[in-house]
């Protein structure tokens, strides 16, 4: 059997507060892992912990995180640092917050190139026009020159998208990255990480309490409840057979349920379905 690119065993805690309580998962080569669960059961604590930032958060994991055959828990700070950005990335929601408002576009793009490259300008502008193509941007020196107030929420999204594949990682985590986009430009950037996936062979751990979108893209769903995994399977049985009654009420709660009244390789109209359904 292949080994997992990614293997996870972590408990988690923030003070006394237990945060993550013996969570096991895995992501596989290639493959789109969704994890779902409402606001506050452990998903954001989990990306932080495999990317070893959680100290930061005030919180402390221990355990073992294995991607690409290391035990990334025994790493040493710089070791992790030539993983996180290259190896591992991370794409955060609240795009237009997470650039810098001082610096234009291709400097951002340009300091997380030479974080992990060594060349002359002139590759490192080649690098930084051909991850904006990849993510379906602009990929000229105008675009390049522009701030991130001149940018679109959606444009502000693709960018950070655009810096966190600069390096070809083995894994993206995407938490929660489509929470604050419209229906429309949700849709499009779910069709981005399809495209990723597939013309990359990117893995890619999506992270959201939104389980329409997670059934648009994902290979596998894990459910997350109050620090635990309480269900992992494909995400057609997950929704169509879920056997957790966390997971049920999660699946009996969606106004349009997936894989009956809308094919989960049609984002917009699965979305845009949902959106109806709800004003309704």
């Amino acid at each position: 059997m292949t080994e997992p690119l990614l293997s996870v065993s972590l408990s988690a805690h923030y003070n006394s507060r237990e945060a993550l309580k013996s969570v096991s998962l895995d992501v596989a080569r290639g493959e789109i892992v969704g994890l779902v669960g409402q606001s506050g059961c452990g998903k954001s604590t989990l990306a932080l912990s495999i990317l070893r930032l959680l100290e930061r958060k005030g919180g402390t994991a221990a355990g073992n995180i294995f991607f690409n055959g290391r035990d990334l828990m025994t790493l040493k700070e710089s070791e992790l640092r030539q993983i996180r950005g290259r190896e591992v990335a991370l794409v955060l929601q609240s795009p237009i917050s997470s650039l810098n408002p001082a610096l234009k576009i291709g400097t951002q793009l340009a300091e997380a190139w030479k974080v992990h490259r060594r060349g002359t300008r002139q590759e490192c502008r080649a690098a930084l026009l051909q991850s904006l193509e990849n993510v379906s941007l602009p990929a000229d020196e105008s675009f390049l020159q522009r701030r991130p107030n001149q940018l679109s929420v959606g444009q502000a999204q693709r960018v950070l998208i655009a810096m966190a594949v600069l390096h070809r990682p083995a894994l993206l985590i995407a938490d929660e990255a489509t929470s604050a986009l419209d229906v429309v430009t949700q849709a499009e950037i779910l069709a981005l990480f399809r495209k990723l996936n597939r013309e990359m062979g990117m893995s890619i751990l999506y992270i959201s309490h939104d389980l329409l979108s997670v059934a648009t893209i994902c290979h596998r769903i894990s459910v997350m409840k109050d620090g635990e995994i309480v269900e992992c399977n494909s995400a057609q049985n997950v929704f169509l057979h879920p056997q957790h009654p966390y997971t049920k009420t999660l699946v009996a709660s969606l106004p349009v349920p997936p894989f009956s009244t809308a094919h989960p390789s049609e984002p917009a109209q699965l979305l845009a379905k949902s959106q109806v359904a709800t004003r309704g």
